[in-house]
């Protein structure tokens, strides 16, 4: 395996990893749409709080998604064959999400409005559970010939881990858009968000100890990198711990970066886990290699020069985003009447 190829492996697990982090609170928020506010202000205040950067955030995803094609084009023909209806119901998700905050902001309060809302919400959920239930049923391997081509059934995508990992992952994304929610809002749903991640926490105690056994019992993370793996599942826990105690103590700055950084950790153990492959074979099967699946030396070099040059200013311009829509959003009435009394 050459420096080029470990490095690429390493800038997609970057890139998934700055994809869940900022996409991440956006998932959670959709979601609070209907869980979390009272009425069509509410509402429209969680929205306001993503609206300047949700599609920016998107762009993770499309440059994490180029990137393996063109750095590791065996890796990515074989996971989005293999995964194609996955992928299409994440798809779909991701478009009845977008045009969902154009629509819904077209029509008049009314029953197409709340249809709208729906599938905001809807879509928000869709796509981290998905890709939950993808990222697991990678891991745990799946049925490859020595082309790549997968032969999968029904429960090598839709079984217990796989489905615990969905719930998870959607959870960590609910909670992640919770904290945001607390750190960028003023008002009723501010305190809202709060009570709601202190109760979830816990229920996300009980995800982490199942997800962890399951991770023990289905894969040979532990058998391969023990000390990793544990080191990344005790950071999973220490961080949500961290979140679940700043969320208490109203430290909303800290548990929104917490929670993150959760998110962050568990894409570092699943790209740990699958090191040095790509894809992992199921009993019997073939595994693909780094050193196997990527393009040539000349293209990843290439590459290289070109994000080195790029990356900075797309780190700076969406840096500079975030600041300048740093000001809390209030509640429309509460800031309708602030400005007539000003």
């Amino acid at each position: 395996m050459s420096t080029l190829q470990l490095l690429w492996f390493v800038l997609i697990g970057v890139l998934f990893s700055g994809f869940f982090f900022l996409e991440g609170f956006d998932f959670g928020v959709g979601m609070s749409i209907q869980t979390l506010a009272h009425d069509e202000e509410e509402k429209d205040q969680i929205i306001q709080t993503i609206g300047p950067v949700w599609d920016g955030n998107e762009v993770w995803l499309l440059t994490a998604g180029g990137a393996m094609f063109a750095s590791f084009p065996y890796w990515y023909a074989s996971l989005f064959s293999g995964f194609y209806l996955i992928l299409f119901v994440i798809l779909v998700g991701l478009i009845i999400r977008g045009v969902s905050f154009e629509f819904r902001h077209r029509m008049p309060d009314g029953k197409r409005r709340r249809i709208w809302n729906w599938t905001l919400s809807v879509g928000s959920f869709m796509v981290p559970f998905f890709f939950g239930l993808l990222f697991i049923s990678m891991i745990q391997g799946m049925p490859l010939d020595a082309n790549g081509n997968m032969q999968a059934s029904f429960t090598d995508y839709f079984n217990l881990f796989s489905i615990v990992g969905g719930v998870a992952l959607t959870l960590l994304c609910y909670l992640h858009g919770l904290n945001y929610i607390a750190l960028k809002t003023e008002g009723p749903v501010r305190e809202r968000a709060r009570n709601y991640a202190s109760l979830l926490y816990w229920v996300l105690y009980v995800g982490l100890v199942v997800f962890a056994v399951l991770l023990y019992v289905k894969t040979d993370f532990f058998d391969n990198h023990f000390a990793l793996t544990l080191a990344l599942v005790a950071a999973i826990v220490v961080m949500t711990v961290i979140a679940n105690v700043s969320v208490f103590k109203k430290k909303e700055m800290l548990a929104f970066l917490a929670s993150g950084i959760t998110l962050v950790l568990l894409v570092v153990l699943l790209f740990s886990g699958l090191f040095p492959r790509v894809m992992v074979g199921s009993a019997g099967f073939y595994d693909i290699l780094i050193k196997d699946a990527s393009s040539s030396p000349y293209t990843l070099k290439t590459m290289t020069w070109l994000s080195l040059t790029i990356l900075p200013f797309v780190l700076a311009y969406t840096a500079w985003t975030y600041y300048v829509f740093r000001q809390r959003i209030k509640h429309p009435a509460i800031a309708a009447a602030a400005g007539y009394e000003g």
